[in-house]
């Protein structure tokens, strides 16, 4: 919850505001409490909707039918002011984390937490639909789980089925990954409770499995996966929910179960007043949402339009507000969250810090990426070894490093230790998608930077990312380079781009914006093709792509299927250039190409250890450790002396600049490292596109040069 704002009332309808809990295009949501002491969530829309006649019929119409909505499973409607100048709606508040944040930092949920879950919401939704209404947005960040069960909740965009619709019939309505085919192609006229189930299906999908069955990435590539692509259930082991989540996805609306039938359909089901149907850990993060109840700030009205006449409530008054979900954490969790109620950014804040302070490393040091975190590590310790050995510093600093092996349980339990050590400035990493996803939530409560030099997922399922720095391109930016690297010369007019699925969705989004780039901003054409992953054969496709002219290759997979194709390439007269992902880069498409390996290129994220700019850098890291650095140390360097620079200039002495001030410091700066330049855009997003150039030549990998700038 954020601090009230100066232009923010402190009286609405009754409820005295004690602060943001959000804020959307419609309006501002508040934590607010009435003259009885009920915690209530208030929307309050904008005065430039509150002066449109239509929406406010439309806002009447909705508040109206929403009070009719009646299952424990969603939240109650428990007043309006429609008429108001601010008109305002406001809900029961309920103090649990969203789905999407508890399967962001506790990981996906086992199979029958899910069933149980589907059943729940199904009841909710069935309600919602025997009041006239269509939901339209159901999705993780409108499902909030608590001690008794999950409330479905934001009405906010739902209509009277049988009303005449006040928006444009090709308007796109929900959140695109979430949203069925026919709202995707028909827009707000197809909308209704079939849509409704679809969604509630992408819901629990991503609940099993911790990702959207659509993917991620830009709203047109989702909407084309949502409407022509079956969905990707991989991970869901268990035959009931597989085959109860493959009939609430079909792409036929009349196939879909009702919400209703959905209810009789599903075996699980939980007592009220129940957790046992979830994992200790989502258990504990309840508990810590309704701890967070006992811990209100005191109120101040920001200015004075209404009487205080409502009494402070008592302890005891809150302490029953926090209700089961307090109770919960008793015994084993109760200790949990008391360290988390006093971990916070005022620990200690009136005396001096610490002399030596600590610079963390959350990576894969013994997992599937060790050598990218084990790398990345060394690139760490050198930026700290070469900071304490000026004569000049203003403190000293130390290296923390904790292993999450690239698992997402380790990675969030490193994410707490971290965020529980006062003395941690910020933080490099984590190395890959998966954890950086699962501890984003952790990291921003604390308010700690976070910055990771390895994780190149274009988006990320997270409610907030303020202290998150991703200071490397992804892999769809790179594609930038790519484009330019094979098509922007004279002897190319058609690009094959060969996307093998079994390089994962990295794979799939760098050959659909590649495809996309080189057809939008370039004279040229492109011949795409995509195999099923685990194709073996790949001489078929590659005899296609080049009956059809292709003069340019680009392979967008695995190193495996890389290797595949450049024997199947190296069999055929072609001489063009060739080019495949980074992560092909290594000993393994080597041995795996043989002969046809040299001559490949690829675009990487990670400078080259014989670069000129690296050559310092090189020869401490020989001194220290008896080698060449290897691929992603300079980037951990420079993630360092990004946010050393940040302290240095914060810093007072004995005391660590605050972490909300590290990060706004970190978010205005321009950092200029070895491999590029650091600055931020769009809250988190690195600046520029600015990629290496690797090739095969003579049977070994040779640093290129940087690759070709982004222009178009």
């Amino acid at each position: 919850m954020e601090e009230l704002r100066p232009s923010d009332p402190s009286w609405i309808g009754g409820h005295r505001l004690l602060g943001r809990l959000g804020a959307g295009g419609m309006g501002a949501v508040y934590l607010g409490r009435t003259a009885e002491g009920a915690l209530a969530a208030v929307k309050v829309i904008l005065p430039e909707h509150a002066g449109d006649t239509d929406f406010r019929v439309r806002f009447r119409r909705e508040a109206e039918a929403a009070r009719r909505v009646d299952s424990p499973w969603a939240v109650r409607v428990t007043g309006s002011g429609t008429e108001d100048e601010r008109p305002w709606l406001a809900t029961e508040f309920v103090p649990g984390p969203a789905l999407s944040e508890t399967v962001a930092r506790c990981g996906p949920l086992p199979a029958r937490s899910v069933r149980v879950l589907g059943r729940l919401l199904a009841r909710a939704l069935a309600s919602v639909h025997a009041a006239g209404l269509v939901h339209r947005d159901v999705k993780p960040g409108n499902v909030l789980l608590t001690a008794d069960g999950p409330r479905l909740i934001d009405f906010g965009i739902a209509r009277v089925t049988d009303a005449t619709a006040l928006t444009a019939a090709d308007l796109v309505v929900g959140t695109p990954g979430f949203l069925a085919p026919e709202q995707a192609t028909e827009g707000a006229a197809a909308v209704g409770p079939a849509g409704d189930v679809f969604s509630l299906g992408c819901l629990l999908a991503y609940a099993a499995t911790g990702r959207p069955p659509f993917g991620s990435g830009a709203v047109d590539a989702l909407l084309y996966r949502t409407v022509h692509e079956a969905p990707d259930l991989g991970g869901v082991d268990d035959p009931e929910l597989c085959a109860l989540l493959g009939a609430m996805l079909d792409k036929e609306p009349a196939a879909r179960p009702t919400a209703a039938a959905l209810d009789g359909r599903i075996a699980e089901d939980a007592p009220d007043s129940s957790v046992g149907w979830l994992p200790e850990d989502v258990v504990r993060l309840i508990a810590e949402r309704s701890a967070e109840i006992l811990a209100l700030p005191g109120i101040d009205a920001t200015h004075v339009d209404a009487p205080d006449t409502a009494p402070a409530p008592s302890r005891r008054r809150l302490l029953l507000l926090a209700g089961a979900g307090a109770v919960a954490v008793a015994g084993g969790g109760a200790f949990a969250v008391r360290e988390w109620l006093r971990d916070d950014d005022t620990a200690g804040s009136g005396g001096a810090g610490p002399r030596t302070w600590t610079i963390g490393v959350q990576a894969d040091l013994s997992g599937p990426r060790a050598a990218v975190g084990r790398a990345q590590e060394r690139g760490v310790r050198l930026a700290v070894d070469r900071f304490n050995s000026r004569t000049d510093k203003p403190f000293t600093l130390r290296v923390k490093a904790i292993d999450d092996r690239g698992a997402t349980a380790e990675g969030k339990r490193a994410a707490e230790r971290f965020t529980r050590d006062r003395d941690v400035l910020a933080v490099v990493g984590p190395t890959d998608d998966p954890v950086t996803t699962a501890v984003l939530g952790t990291y921003d409560e604390a308010m700690l930077p976070i910055v990771t030099v390895s994780s190149q997922q274009i988006t990320f399922a997270a409610r907030s990312m303020r202290p998150f720095f991703q200071a490397v391109p992804s892999d769809v930016a790179l594609s930038y380079a790519i484009r330019n690297r094979l098509v922007l010369r004279p002897d190319v007019q058609r690009l094959g781009v060969l996307v093998d699925r079994a390089g994962g969705q990295s794979a799939y989004l760098a050959g659909y914006y590649l495809n996309r780039f080189v057809v939008d901003t370039t004279d040229g054409t492109t011949y795409p093709r995509v195999v099923p992953a685990g194709t073996r054969d790949l001489a078929p496709v590659v005899d296609d792509m080049l009956t059809h002219r292709s003069d340019a290759f680009f392979h967008a997979g695995d190193p495996a299927g890389a290797a595949r194709t450049a024997r199947e390439l190296a069999a055929t007269p072609y001489k063009g250039p060739r080019m495949a992902m980074h992560p092909a880069i290594g000993d393994r498409f080597l041995k795996d190409a043989g002969a046809a390996a040299e001559g490949w290129e690829f675009v990487a994220p990670w400078i080259g250890a014989t670069a000129p700019a690296v050559k310092e850098f090189a020869a401490a890291h020989r001194k220290k450790y008896g080698g060449a650095p290897a691929p992603w140390a300079v980037e951990g360097y420079d993630a360092a002396g990004l946010v050393l620079a940040a302290v240095t200039a914060l810093a007072r002495k004995d005391r660590p600049p605050a972490r909300s001030a590290l990060v706004a410091k970190i978010s205005s700066s321009t950092y200029r490292g070895i491999s590029r330049t650091y600055s931020f855009t769009d809250g988190y997003r690195l600046k520029g596109a600015d990629g290496h150039l690797h090739g095969v030549r003579d049977g070994v990998f040779r640093y290129l040069g940087a690759a070709p700038a982004k222009t178009g």
